[in-house]
């Protein structure tokens, strides 16, 4: 009779959480920072007589926190105040979290206008990752599950995604990353890519024509955040044989203007389009 281990995956057979050794560093600079975030700022001897650490200890973990700009000094007041880079960090959090949600009921009106699965994605580290989707009613349809990643090169919401980085980054992504081919219609020449990508920027959304599985395609439009920088992207997916090319120029404007009402929901700023 075989038994049943408990233990969580990924963590050592002896490890025991209550006698778990952490990093001293961390746990404390992580300390100065909770403090710092309920406070309208502090002093270093504000900080030093809260987290009952020396002055000298504090400063070394405030600087290390400012080289990373999760803290920032104002000089004038001699306060320590949360840096950038935290309230990014944070943000990230929010807006992942309000995108899957307030974004959901324009997809659900989306997929009942035009009878296809609808997929939400964002971007992390150089691929995409697919944060919600309305699926459709018909027994053949697109299926991506929550969480699921797909290289950006060959997909709608990725190519959505690239068409909105600037073009030191798309290439950063794409060397580490490389253009793997999935199928005959994958994109795998840059420069083919780099022009259909600036198509993409110019028409407003991106498609992806058979290029990760073929007889499905997959059409999509970037969603943007309040400094109007695209942080995701909205798709309608589906069968070739139901989303024809010309369906797709009928629901290059559909995708576009979802893809708006979610940026507005959010409180993100569209650019400003040519007529």
């Amino acid at each position: 009779m075989s038994t049943v281990d408990h233990r969580k995956r990924g963590r050592p057979r002896n490890f025991n959480p209550a006698k778990a050794g952490s990093i001293q560093a961390l746990d404390r600079g992580l300390a100065l920072l909770r403090l710092i975030s309920e406070a309208d700022g502090l002093t270093l001897t504000d900080l030093a007589q809260r987290s009952g650490l020396a002055p000298s200890t504090v400063h070394r973990l405030l600087f290390t926190l400012e080289t990373h700009r999760f803290v920032m000094h104002d000089e004038e007041r001699g306060l320590w105040l949360i840096g950038v880079d935290a309230f990014k960090t944070g943000m990230t959090f929010l807006r992942n979290r309000r995108l899957a949600g307030m974004g959901r009921e324009v997809m659900r009106q989306l997929m009942e206008q035009t009878g296809e699965t609808i997929n939400l994605g964002i971007e992390d580290n150089g691929e995409v990752v697919f944060i919600s989707q309305i699926e459709s009613h018909n027994t053949l349809r697109a299926f991506f599950r929550a969480g699921s990643r797909s290289l950006m090169h060959a997909s709608g919401v990725g190519k959505a995604l690239l068409a909105g980085l600037p073009e030191a980054r798309v290439k950063q992504i794409l060397y580490a990353k490389g253009l793997q081919r999935f199928t005959e219609k994958t994109r795998v020449d840059p420069a083919e890519l780099f022009a259909e990508l600036a198509e993409s920027r110019e028409r407003g959304w991106a498609i992806d024509d058979e290029e990760r599985t073929p007889g499905m395609r997959c059409i999509a439009a970037p969603i943007y955040n309040e400094l109007g920088e695209t942080i995701a992207a909205v798709s309608i997916s589906g069968p070739t044989v139901r989303l024809t090319s010309q369906r797709l120029g009928e629901f290059g404007p559909l995708i576009m203007r979802a893809a708006d009402q979610i940026t507005s929901s959010i409180g993100g700023a569209t650019p400003h389009r040519d007529a």
